[in-house]
């Protein structure tokens, strides 16, 4: 298995990628005013939405579905859809041409019980025939590139390496393999040397994700899987500009950063209160600073005062006294 060249750019159709790096579709995390931080500080070749339902998605608007906002700048953006009913499949794809998204982004992988009750995420798999009609749906209802994130598994009656082909055959231009199978909680290291089995029967590319908060992190993930790239998920919430390092090693620059831990933060502040309501600003701020606060040796204690927080205002006074505190240091 030949290594890939992570310094050709990757072409999904008639996409070209300017960074074999893509933020993750992240329920709760992955809107508007995270893409637009993490595509700031640079290093993106793939953004996704939230998971979004194919049953609403068509009668929904961004006014009314905070998972639909978005600005030009967001591109390319992959709109993730979650169903198993081919039927709504092209109502859905409809809208995502309406919306102006750069590619569409099946959902393989979510194991919560309401998305695995409906047959949908990661019970999609186990469907092997229901699965292959949704792929058909889509592949017929679009000429946009297609993508599905899939942990280790795969139907029962075949192999990982087969379901992978199974895929490219249905005609996906990206396989994205979180390298953990069924079940297994983040704490668990990820295989990334089983991504390799997939990777080698396919010619479209494989994107490794799992486990990846560092440069080396990525550096190893696609020695040992031999994919084309990474996803990046919680490592770019404790470090927005964590695709941005990735990116520049894999492709011999030199990271020349232009911002500080804190005007990342309160840049982050100013994109949500730019795009939803104060309620969901405060809501988004608390799950991102979950995991920003992870930088900060006292982290836990400026987590702390957010979480609490019941405004914006106050969550904003309570920021600018930590960071005021960590200039002491």
């Amino acid at each position: 298995m030949g290594q890939a060249d992570h310094h050709k750019p990757l072409t999904l159709r008639n996409l070209q990628l300017t960074s074999p790096v893509a933020l993750a579709p992240m329920v709760d995390y992955s809107h508007s005013a995270l893409r637009t931080l993490v595509q700031e500080c640079g290093g993106t070749g793939i953004l996704y939405t939230e998971m979004l339902s194919i049953r609403r998605l068509p009668s929904e608007t961004a006014r009314h579905c905070p998972l639909l906002v978005t600005t030009p700048r967001e591109q390319p953006l992959f709109y993730q859809l979650v169903g198993s009913e081919p039927e709504r499949l092209p109502e859905a794809v409809a809208k995502v041409h309406t919306l102006g998204g750069a590619g569409i982004d099946l959902n393989l992988g979510c194991p919560a019980p309401r998305i695995r009750k409906m047959g949908a995420g990661a019970a999609l798999v186990a469907n092997r025939e229901r699965l292959g009609a949704m792929l058909k749906t889509l592949r017929r209802e679009t000429t946009l590139p297609l993508s599905v994130k899939i942990r280790l598994a795969h139907p029962a009656g075949e192999s990982f390496p087969s379901f992978c082909k199974m895929l490219e055959d249905e005609g996906v231009d990206l396989i994205t393999i979180h390298a953990r199978r069924p079940g297994e909680k983040f704490c668990r290291k990820p295989d990334w040397p089983a991504v390799a089995e997939g990777r080698r029967v396919v010619s479209v590319p494989v994107f490794v994700n799992g486990g990846i908060f560092s440069v080396d992190d990525a550096r190893q993930a696609l020695e040992q899987s031999g994919a084309n790239g990474v996803m990046v998920g919680r490592g770019a919430l404790i470090r927005p500009w964590l695709c941005r390092e990735i990116t520049d090693a894999l492709q011999g620059r030199e990271t020349v950063t232009e911002y500080t831990e804190k005007t990342v933060y309160f840049r982050f502040l100013s994109l949500l209160g730019e795009r939803f309501t104060a309620r969901q600003c405060l809501d988004r701020l608390k799950y991102f600073t979950k995991y920003y606060s992870k930088l900060f040796p006292f982290g836990h204690g400026f987590y702390s005062k957010i979480i609490n927080s019941s405004s914006m205002e106050e969550a904003e006074e309570h920021a600018r006294v930590f960071f005021t505190s960590q200039q002491s240091y």
